[in-house]
């Protein structure tokens, strides 16, 4: 398999180095050779943060360059559209459509875009744009929407948009959450699946 690259972007809260530890352990599961960086560390709740991700048979460097990404994991969507760039006629992107709206727009007096507007902005960094509803499950299967991330890597091995087996994806998911979360994940990654 050639290099696979991944940006996942999201604010601070979401479980985004979470979800970009669940894959990159995935991907060494599988005998990928993986490296994976935080780019921009503001991770307190609500600052804009990115994670990359690249596995394939030799990797050198963790960070994805511009236009070389397969997959854009955006957590929340507007931070799916700002990290664009590192998009092309190659890449999909995948975004949660529950925005989550910064302070910035209410300090400035801006308006935040349509979730319409995004995907047609993306349109000529993209293949395809994919809105899921990860928020809306996680929090009607788990009671809130921390597992979106759980959902979003489920779209995506689902959707057949992350090369990586699902039973070693969950085997993954269980590593990392505490034990008595293990069942209302199961539910939640499951769900991507059904859709």
């Amino acid at each position: 398999m050639k290099d696979f690259n991944i940006v996942i972007a999201g604010v601070g809260g979401q479980g985004i180095l979470t979800l970009g530890y669940i894959i990159s352990k995935t991907a060494m599961d599988q005998g990928f050779d993986v490296r994976m960086a935080e780019v921009h560390g503001l991770s307190q709740r609500y600052g804009a943060i990115v994670c990359h991700i690249r596995f394939g048979k030799k990797i050198f460097s963790p960070l994805v360059m511009c236009g070389k990404a397969d997959l854009v994991i955006g957590l929340e969507p507007l931070e799916g559209l700002r990290n664009a760039y590192y998009g092309s006629k190659k890449t999909v992107f995948l975004l949660d459509n529950y925005p989550i709206i910064p302070v910035s727009v209410y300090l400035f007096n801006k308006k935040y875009p349509k979730l319409e507007e995004i995907g047609e902005d993306l349109k000529p960094f993209s293949k395809k744009v994919i809105f899921v509803n990860a928020s809306k499950k996680a929090k009607e299967l788990a009671g809130n929407v921390i597992a979106a991330n759980i959902y979003m890597v489920g779209a995506a091995v689902s959707k057949r948009l992350l090369p990586l087996r699902k039973d070693l994806v969950f085997k993954n998911i269980k590593g990392v959450i505490k034990p008595k979360y293990y069942e209302v994940n199961e539910k939640v990654f499951n769900a991507a699946f059904e859709v």
